[in-house]
């Protein structure tokens, strides 16, 4: 064990339910169960009991440890309990997931199918979802109902004992405390929620049905690639045609109309947005599927170390950086407030330039235009070039480098920037011969992994070896999943210093602060971040770009603004 935790390792576990029933809003504690592995005595604790305590019954402090699978939901409960939250926090549930990522899991990565994994017995799924059913309700509950509530919450306190003692052996503890350290700021954050224009977003909910016939009659006007609802590929391939667009195409011949395939082109051809914006909006959004509490704020399960990366995998329809890139102009700080979207720029590229050692990439990044630096050192522009006088030539390279992180090949990159095959092959060519240290590191990586071998980050999340894998995957992984560890430091510096982070989004972090507090709250956080990235890579910083937005004005992202402003103009129509 990493150290003796002298005053006790507790096993714990709450029961609870949204308040008033409502999704988005904080847990309202039902019951905990608690057991001390050192005495083996439990104790059993319902909701009047836990809002009597002024902190938790049990020692929390750094000389003991505090045992829970998935973490956030019993860090949650503390938050709104008010109690101080406890120092040393193991979530067995991002260990199970260390352990096993990449794996296929025939039982998932629940606490049942942890237990089904290590053998281990456990009560059947089929119990456990009637007891959350009788939970969810919210009560009153008879005496009976109560003890039995108890009793389901121990059972889950009897199966993680059982689960601790066998995974004891297997944990490297000083990353899995800090792992436990993240799962402290994912309830931080998911109890701040984002701030939300409720208002505005009612009267599109309302209007909905009426906003989707219009909005494909205004924007199918300049493509004519719609019948009724419809979508027509016949249509789409002659819009293509007319406009000189490039398109992906699948193995079996036909186009490429993938979310991902439309993204990517609209990098390149940005008359692509709109549409893409609109086959999002009629295909997957669900204005009434996000989870907003009482007080206007989204609060949605940042799902942290769901992803093969160990990056969060929040719900698409729960949480508003999840459908199209429009509606975060719901995104609207409160009276006095603001908010601030803070990111690391071209954050997998420098990455990439550290852990490959490439001292040409990194001195790229360290001009502060990756994207013309590469031109340059590439021979295709004059050393003086700026990013005005070579402006197309810099967006070309620019799509060179982003494809190399995507893992694209040379028929997808022709497509993003108009040129055909050969010249694609050409940039890609360039880019090998510019940084011939990182494609050899990148070689390695591939091989290393195909031979056996299992990938790790510099904190130890680890992508388990397969026999079947995605090469472009493989060779990303250590790009996305170093990131992935600076954005968990990140959170944690940031929540542990006071700041208020509304949203961890996969390489950036919104915040929140009061009008005249937001420029000092801004200047603390990027030099946190630029802490978060040292951390990573050694004496190396990332730079970070940011976008403040005060109230009344809200947040909007540039890629969604023809759709938003659309969509309002129809419902002020309606």
């Amino acid at each position: 064990m990493f150290k003796p935790f002298t005053n006790g390792i507790y096993v714990v576990d709450f029961e609870y339910h949204p308040v008033h029933g409502i999704e988005g809003n904080p847990p309202h504690p039902v019951c905990m169960v608690v057991r001390d592995l050192t005495t083996g005595i439990s104790t059993r604790y319902f909701r009047e009991q836990l809002e009597g305590f002024k902190g938790a019954p049990f020692d929390t402090g750094p000389d003991s440890l505090f045992v829970a699978y998935y973490a956030p939901a019993e860090v949650d409960c503390f938050i709104q309990l008010g109690w101080s939250l406890p120092v040393n926090v193991l979530d067995l549930y991002a260990e199970f997931r260390n352990f096993t990522n990449g794996l296929t899991l025939s039982h998932g990565s629940g606490l049942l199918g942890a237990m089904a994994h290590f053998d281990l017995y456990s009560i059947a799924p089929e119990e456990k979802a009637v007891m959350r059913d009788l939970i969810l309700s919210q009560g009153p509950w008879t005496t009976t109902q109560e003890t039995a509530i108890l009793d389901y919450c121990q059972s889950d306190v009897d199966a993680l004992e059982r689960l601790f003692l066998k995974m004891q052996p297997l944990i490297d503890w000083p990353r899995a405390l800090l792992r436990g350290r993240y799962m402290k700021a994912v309830s931080r954050i998911q109890h701040c929620g984002i701030p939300m224009d409720v208002g505005v977003l009612g009267r599109i909910q309302q209007h909905w049905g009426g906003v989707r016939e219009q909005l494909i009659d205004r924007i199918d006007s300049s493509y004519d690639v719609y019948e009724g609802q419809i979508f027509k590929t016949a249509k789409f391939e002659a819009f293509l045609s007319r406009s000189g667009i490039p398109w992906p195409h699948l193995p079996t011949g036909s186009l490429d109309l993938s979310d991902d395939a439309f993204r990517q082109a609209a990098r390149g051809y940005p008359e692509i947005a709109p549409l893409h914006e609109l086959r999002s909006s009629l295909s997957k959004l669900r204005l009434n599927g996000l989870t907003i509490g009482e007080d206007g704020r989204n609060r949605y399960m940042l799902s942290p170390f769901a992803s093969k990366t160990g990056r969060n995998q929040p719900s698409n329809v729960r949480a508003i950086y999840g459908p199209s890139t429009w509606m975060r102009g719901f995104i609207k700080p409160g009276p006095g407030m603001a908010v601030a979207y803070i990111d690391w720029g071209q954050q997998e590229f420098g990455i990439a330039a550290v852990l490959s050692g490439d001292l040409a990439m990194q001195k790229a990044y360290e001009s502060g235009d990756p994207y013309l630096a590469f031109a340059k050192q590439a021979g295709a522009i004059p050393a003086d070039a700026t990013k005005q006088s070579h402006a197309a030539e810099r967006d070309r390279f620019k799509a060179c480098i982003l494809g190399v992180q995507y893992g694209m090949g040379a028929q997808s990159l022709a497509s993003q920037i108009g040129q055909t095959v050969d010249h694609a092959k050409i940039l890609l060519d360039l880019h090998r011969r510019t940084y011939p240290t990182f494609w050899k590191w990148s070689d390695a990586v591939q091989d290393h992994y195909a031979l056996g071998g299992k990938l790790t980050t510099v904190f130890g999340w680890e992508l388990q070896s397969a026999v079947e894998f995605n090469p472009r995957s493989v060779r990303n992984f250590l790009m996305q999943a170093n990131g992935a560890e600076m954005l968990r430091l990140a959170c944690i510096h940031l929540t542990e210093g006071g700041i208020r982070v509304c949203a961890p989004v996969h390489d950036a972090l919104l915040i929140e602060a009061p009008v005249e507090e937001i420029d000092g709250i801004i200047q603390k956080a990027r030099a946190l971040m630029g802490q978060a990235s040292r951390e990573v890579l050694g004496r190396f910083e990332l730079t970070t770009d940011v976008e403040v937005v005060r109230y009344p004005d809200r947040y909007m992202d540039k890629r969604g603004r023809v759709m938003w402003n659309t969509v309002n103009e129809i419902v002020e129509a309606l």
